[in-house]
């Protein structure tokens, strides 16, 4: 039942749709439910769109904790890939240009999928300070907003920039050349 709700919002958006004239009404009936159904999984749209993203998200990538280095890499390896996904799924693109529309889905989406990455990310980074991968002055936040930021740039503010394989590499090493210890004179 809730796959066949699911499959139901993606097939009224790629009908063409916008997100912001869904109605469960409308959903429901795409998907042959009664509202109801509907109401007893989600608290509303917001909810359920929510949903609907997270079948596109790719699973987040099991960190083997040997390096910080490594792990950055695989976490933005991760952010290359859903980029890719996105630029590939005129859906996807066209759902997430359509969230800013509705702040309670953006801040779902954001506390759901965002947020959890971030803390990842900044776990990651204060092992790598505390065991001397990183400098001990470096602000986390900053740090990982410099490791995440040209990713991000590339996959979704800039959609004819390459991707290429190596990217994820190519940041983290870049990245990290000017935030490690410096070897004492």
């Amino acid at each position: 039942m809730e796959q066949a709700i699911i499959e139901g919002v993606v097939r009224l958006l790629e009908d063409g749709v916008p997100l912001t004239e869904l109605s469960i009404e409308r959903i429901a009936r795409t998907a042959g439910v009664g509202k109801a159904t509907i109401y007893r999984r989600w608290d509303g749209k917001e909810a359920l769109f929510v949903d609907v993203l997270r079948v596109f998200e790719e699973q987040d990538p099991e960190l083997p904790g040997t390096s910080m280095r490594d792990d950055m890499v695989l976490l933005l390896e991760s952010l290359r890939r859903r980029g890719l996904n996105m630029r590939s799924s005129a859906l996807l693109h066209n759902v997430f240009a359509q969230m800013k529309a509705l702040p309670k889905l953006w801040d779902a989406y954001h506390a759901t999928v965002i947020d959890p990455r971030r803390r990842t990310m900044v776990e990651v980074l204060r092992r790598g300070a505390a065991n001397g991968e990183l400098r001990a002055d470096v602000d986390i936040e900053m740090a990982n907003d410099l490791f995440v930021g040209p990713m991000l740039l590339r996959t979704v503010m800039r959609p004819d920039a390459p991707l290429d394989d190596d990217l994820a590499e190519q940041i983290v090493d870049s990245v990290l050349e000017g935030l490690r210890p410096q070897a004492r004179r």
